[in-house]
């Protein structure tokens, strides 16, 4: 008797397709990265970018948790592994890298694969033409850094895009997205489907983490280089229908704008605030920055040949006073009439949402919270900015008001000094 963690549709769903549930499996790696890991992380800390070896020790404790998952399934004679999931989690002062899944068995032979997709996504893939092959990964680990943090935070007397944080958030990103995409090539896939953007703090630094299931569709060709492993956010059923109406998704975009309110706005934004109503500094500024944003994700999507940008999630998040970030996500797509799903319909068990019956106390809270953190890549490091922009806006609004005061009572004493000679003469 198999126990599983699959719903009833997606039961269905994969019943469809000549699959039945299977045990859940598990797998998972204890480690710690030693003193002589510690203090070569704490050096590239201070220096900021990468910390490579944070980065190995999470890429390999991750692949040796999913291996140890894989081969349990297989020990239960297995075809594959369904919703996929690859955790960390802190123990006993060491870090647990957990992977695990759902077993899925079939009488036809076929290479062994893993996939991040539920049961009922897996349908819409398979009936996409999308097979899974294996369950991919691309990461990287890194700081701010003291010497960028103070740059950064001298730009934000100025105001507009602080060029220092955007350019080094894009860059991670996208080194994460290429990880992923040349790790799907190695395993002969010309695909990434239901990729899943996350980020998370590790060791003093943060992990961004790009998963995803690499496929292979027949009508993509061959992918030679990982540069043309076609990448996807996008839900199965998304996929599905986008396919029915003859497009294809062609590369996960990003980009990030990081703005300033500056010094001079800042104050005019905090006097115009003591009254009721807009404030136009504070608008235009957050209308800029979305605008910026979008023509990132707009220049990326044309220079790949994409027609339309879809699925895209913008996201505002203030970093530190007076200073906001701008995130968006989505999937470029393309034209692609010669990909049609095998069967005419969609069926409904494919399209229902599942209702969760378990729920513990406070878990929505929580939830909601590591969402906005995983969904957003920049919501994290921003607990990582220098807190001396704030301190600085602070220590100019004190000295701002002494000045005041200081000039006042200069005023008085003057006036006082003039009454007394006029009192002589």
């Amino acid at each position: 008797m198999f126990v599983s963690g699959m719903s009833g549709n997606e039961i269905f769903c994969l019943a469809l397709k000549s699959y039945t549930p299977g045990e859940l499996t598990v797998g998972n790696c204890v480690n710690s990265m030693g003193i002589s890991g510690g203090l070569s992380s704490f050096g590239r800390q201070f220096a900021g970018g990468e910390i490579q070896a944070i980065t190995n020790q999470i890429s390999e404790g991750r692949h040796a948790a999913i291996t140890r998952m894989e081969n349990e399934a297989k020990k239960h004679g297995a075809v594959g592994v369904t919703g996929v999931t690859a955790e960390l989690k802190s123990l006993a002062g060491y870090t647990e890298f957990l992977a695990q899944g759902t077993a899925i068995h079939s009488e036809r032979q076929q290479p062994f694969f893993s996939t991040a997709a539920s049961g009922i996504e897996l349908y819409c893939h398979l009936d996409a033409g999308y097979r899974p092959i294996k369950f991919a990964m691309g990461n990287i680990a890194y700081a701010l850094g003291v010497t960028r943090g103070f740059t950064g935070s001298l730009r934000t007397f100025s105001q507009g895009e602080v060029k220092e944080y955007s350019q080094m958030y894009n860059e991670i990103r996208h080194t994460a997205l290429n990880r992923l995409r040349a790790e799907a090539a190695q395993v002969g896939a010309n695909s990434v489907v239901d990729a899943d953007v996350r980020i998370m703090p590790y060791g003093g630094a943060t992990e961004f983490l790009v998963t995803g299931t690499a496929s292979n569709h027949p009508k993509l060709g061959q992918a030679v280089s990982a540069e043309a492993v076609v990448t996807s956010e996008l839900s199965g059923e998304e996929l599905w229908n986008l396919a029915k109406l003859g497009y294809a998704p062609k590369q996960l975009v990003m980009a990030t704008s990081i703005y300033s309110l500056g010094l001079t706005a800042g104050i005019g934004a905090m006097f115009k605030a003591m009254r009721k109503g807009e404030i136009p500094e504070v608008t235009q500024l957050v209308y800029s920055a979305r605008e910026n944003c979008l023509d990132l994700i707009r220049k990326e999507a044309k220079s790949i040949g994409a027609v339309q940008v879809i699925g895209n999630k913008l996201t505002i998040i203030e970093m530190a006073p007076g200073l906001l970030e701008i995130f968006a996500v989505g999937t470029a797509i393309v034209l692609a009439p010669d990909m049609k799903p095998e069967s005419p319909a969609l069926i409904p068990q494919a399209v229902i949402t599942d209702k969760d019956s378990f729920e513990v106390a406070g878990a929505p809270f929580a939830a909601a919270g590591a969402e906005q953190a995983g969904g957003n890549p920049m919501a994290r490091p921003a607990q990582q900015l220098p807190g001396i922009c704030g301190c600085l806006f602070v220590i100019l609004f004190i000295l701002m008001f002494a000045g005041i005061a200081v000039g006042i009572a200069v005023s008085e004493n003057a006036k006082k000094n003039g009454e007394t000679n006029t009192k002589k003469k």
